[in-house]
């Protein structure tokens, strides 16, 4: 039994393989993209080495850490209290997760919106790109957000004492959006996904 031959792919007529082309044109986007990854790790090793120093004894970079977490206290601070500490870990790991959602932003919308990456078989794919497409890429990008969020909520909270009123609510407000509105796209992507019902 022979091979059917490989199916050849149809030569597109000039504007629309022009207009196809100009999928090119996000590519500095995620370049783009990918500096702001790299400040973003600078970022988080100047803060993480603050805090190490400020571990041993450095005032300097005790410092460096109030000012960076814009903690306030009525009394001196010569050395770390677990209140700083918590919050310099929390911005952090607020670091990362951005760090997370840049990731899948540059990925996800590579792969979906501009070219495949082949990577098929590699042992290194994300699990999620297998899967991803328009739909899946807002509903974890919108996942994220609201953790982003939920790691900003804390830090307010816990340095409550610096902070009006009114902006304690207007981030809890914020963020209880940002839970609705993830909420509300993954349900809409769920009606859009429902297979029609088959016929009677």
């Amino acid at each position: 039994m022979s091979t059917p031959a490989p199916k050849q792919s149809r030569r597109m007529r000039p504007i629309p393989s022009f207009i196809f082309a100009s999928r090119w044109l996000q590519l500095p986007l995620y370049i783009g993209l990918i500096a702001a990854q790299g400040v973003y790790v600078f970022h988080f090793w100047v803060e993480l080495v603050h805090l190490l120093e400020a571990v041993f004894g450095s005032q300097t970079a005790l410092q460096a850490l109030i000012s960076s977490i814009g903690y306030k206290s009525d009394v001196a601070i010569t050395s770390l209290n677990e209140t700083i500490i918590m919050l310099v870990v929390l911005a952090l790991i607020d670091v990362v997760m951005i760090s997370n959602l840049l990731i899948m932003v540059i990925i996800g919308g590579y792969e979906t919106f501009v070219s495949r990456m082949d990577l098929e078989g590699h042992r290194d794919q994300p699990e999620w790109l297998s899967h991803v497409n328009a739909s899946v890429l807002k509903v974890k990008l919108g996942t994220a957000i609201i953790g982003i969020s939920s790691i900003h909520l804390l830090k307010t909270f816990i340095n409550a004492a610096n902070y009006d009123e009114k902006v304690l609510i207007a981030q809890t407000a914020i963020h209880i959006t940002f839970l609705l509105s993830a909420i509300a796209i993954a349900y809409t992507d769920k009606l859009m996904a429902r297979p029609e019902a088959a016929p009677h």
